[in-house]
């Protein structure tokens, strides 16, 4: 046996020596070895070279077991450090908390602010914002939520970028007729910070998602066009705890509230207890719609996303701004919680 160690400890030092990988050099040093069993294995009894090796293959496979088990066992060990490693870093769709130095160039004028200031862009960076539609209102919402800082930021939509969409939906671009919402969205949302993690979901909000998808973000915005989302999206949100600021438009007149019961304040369906008759709130597309007013309130409801988050000023909990463009005007109606409502009513509490 000790001719064999001597042969290995050759092998190893010269292939050291000659500069070869370890790789190269266990494979030299292993082919030694199954050519000595193969030797004990195939040779009579009493043969030389079987006694100058050992005399017995046994031997030689208890040994390669144990140098088995032995670098299995390394193998292991070093799979759970890589392991431990991996999970206590950040993952690579959450960004970091630290600030380069062209973040805080670029949030100067947040900061500064005595509102917000540090904490406050901080608490932008950690947020987690989810929003329901990238049209008319999730356009402006989606590109002042980048560039505010939002650390991630989900987006919504089963439809595609069409031509008549572009008088008022401006995150999207001529070139991106045909393409998904979420993915012309986000692709413009990168574009202009790419400090911020946008995670586009190319379907419609439905039952079956709304509860796992409204759980992984800290606030919702709704800028959808029909009556039956908006109501999924208020019952998922009360049902959840989630703060969420829904907006509307009609023709030149836009409308936006933050609805959140945990709060105090009335949900959607207190406010909107049923969807109106066919015909009585007609779509964009039927009634039409001034281009800049999405653009308006869109960025309202990106302002008191803000605010929500960093606990700024008064947000419009149980409050609605109602926007009238055509004759320069806004106002502020106060909103009631009902006893008897079906999602948030205290009967139900």
């Amino acid at each position: 046996m000790l001719l064999v160690f001597i042969l290995a400890a050759g092998l190893w030092g010269v292939g050291y020596i000659a500069g070869t990988s370890k790789k190269a050099r266990v494979v030299s040093v292993s082919m030694l070895l199954a050519g000595v069993i193969l030797s004990h294995l195939i040779l009579p009894d009493g043969h030389p070279l079987r006694e100058a090796t050992g005399g017995s293959a046994a031997l030689w496979l208890i040994l390669v077991g144990f140098a088995a088990l032995a670098l299995l066992y390394g193998r292991i060990l070093k799979a759970l450090r890589n392991r431990a490693v991996s999970t206590s870093e950040p993952e690579p769709d959450m960004p970091s908390d630290r600030f380069t130095e062209a973040e805080l160039d670029r949030y100067a004028r947040h900061i500064v602010l005595r509102e917000l200031g540090g904490p406050g862009q901080k608490k932008l960076k950690k947020a987690r914002v989810l929003v329901i539609g990238a049209g008319g209102l999730g356009a402006p919402a989606l590109q002042y939520l980048a560039a505010a800082g939002v650390g991630t930021i989900g987006i919504i939509d089963d439809d595609v970028v069409e031509n008549a969409n572009l008088q008022r939906q401006v995150i999207h671009q001529d070139a991106d007729i045909g393409m998904p919402k979420v993915f012309s969205a986000q692709q413009a949302m990168e574009a202009q910070n790419p400090n911020v993690v946008v995670l586009p979901y190319h379907r419609r909000l439905s039952e079956e998602i709304a509860t796992d998808l409204f759980a992984d973000f800290d606030l919702i915005l709704d800028g959808t066009d029909n009556f039956e989302t908006r109501y999924l999206a208020n019952r998922t949100a009360v049902a959840l705890g989630k703060p969420l600021i829904s907006g509307a438009l009609s023709q030149w007149e836009g409308q936006l509230s933050v609805f959140d019961p945990a709060k105090g304040s009335p949900c959607y369906q207190c406010i909107f207890p049923e969807a109106p008759a066919p015909g009585l709130a007609p779509s964009c597309s039927e009634a039409g719609v001034i281009g800049p007013l999405p653009g308006v309130v869109g960025s309202m409801m990106a302002v008191e996303a803000i605010k929500v988050i960093t606990g700024a000023g008064m947000a419009l909990r149980g409050e609605m701004l109602i926007y009238d463009a055509l004759y320069g005007e806004s106002r502020k109606i106060a909103l009631t919680r009902r006893d008897d409502c079906p999602v948030c009513g205290m009967r139900n509490d």
